[in-house]
């Protein structure tokens, strides 16, 4: 059997969230030469971190983490299961990315990657979003398993660094897939999502199930094909959200701003 998996017990069964933790951090450098960003600190605690606790906190403590620069360093950290003061224990499994294939995957291809682990509707956050108000609701969670959509996505105003945004927000819930320039492109995605595992479906990705050859694929594409269809829906959060992608954004965090 495949070893990329540090595999889950059978009593704890599939993975309810992934976190993305694979980047490389090249705006963050010199700090990530020597750490992976996604344990870079902020407010006293690894970054990712806040999810994972956030997670746990909402019931989902089955969680996936990629890895891929510096990947060792996040499994040793947190190793098979992690606790903390008032917080459920988290059961933990990796894909590996880096030390398979000697590179991060993107998304999609991470994703694709890891789906055998992961159940059939799905939390995903990335490691380098801060982001510590946000709910990662069950309620929410079973009402898009019950919709005809394969993702739903929080969406946040436009940030200074993102000022075209990346998509549209329709009446009824549905994201829009809009030209860049279009005055309706006012929401960021924020990296918060759901997903059903058929969203990524190989006839849909055009990858195997566990992408078995490490095929590197962005996922805006897909998104954006499956908002043509009408597959995905969202929502717009208001909470505190920073894209910690500059040491800037990092020391401003850090220092309470």
């Amino acid at each position: 059997m495949d070893d990329i998996f540090q595999t889950l017990s059978t009593s704890h069964g599939l993975a309810q969230a992934m976190v993305l933790a694979a980047g490389r951090g090249e705006r963050m450098r010199p700090l990530t030469d020597t750490t992976p960003k996604p344990l870079l600190p902020v407010r006293g605690q690894p970054l990712m971190q806040w999810p994972m606790q956030a997670l746990a906190r909402a019931g989902f403590t089955r969680q996936l983490v990629n890895t891929a620069w510096l990947g060792e360093r996040i499994a040793e950290h947190f190793g098979a299961h992690k606790s903390w003061p008032g917080v459920p224990m988290v059961y933990l499994s990796y894909s590996h990315e880096g030390r398979d294939f000697g590179h991060a995957l993107e998304t999609a291809g991470g994703i694709v990657r890891a789906l055998p682990q992961l159940d059939e509707v799905f939390w995903v956050v990335a490691g380098d979003v801060f982001a510590p108000d946000f709910s990662f609701d069950s309620a929410v969670m079973a009402r898009f398993a019950q919709s005809n959509a394969l993702a739903h996505l929080w969406l946040v105003p436009n940030p200074a660094h993102n000022l075209g945004g990346d998509f549209g927000l329709a009446d009824d819930g549905r994201v829009l897939n809009l030209p860049k320039g279009h005055e309706d492109r006012r929401l960021t995605f924020s990296t918060m999502a759901l997903y059903k595992r058929a969203f990524f479906d190989t006839h849909l990705t055009g990858l195997p199930v566990g992408n078995p050859q490490g095929v590197a694929a962005p996922l805006a594409p897909l998104l954006r094909a499956a908002m043509d269809r009408g597959e995905v829906s969202g929502e717009v959060f208001l909470g505190a959200w920073t894209d910690v992608g500059t040491p800037e954004r990092l020391a401003e965090l850090n220092a309470g701003l």
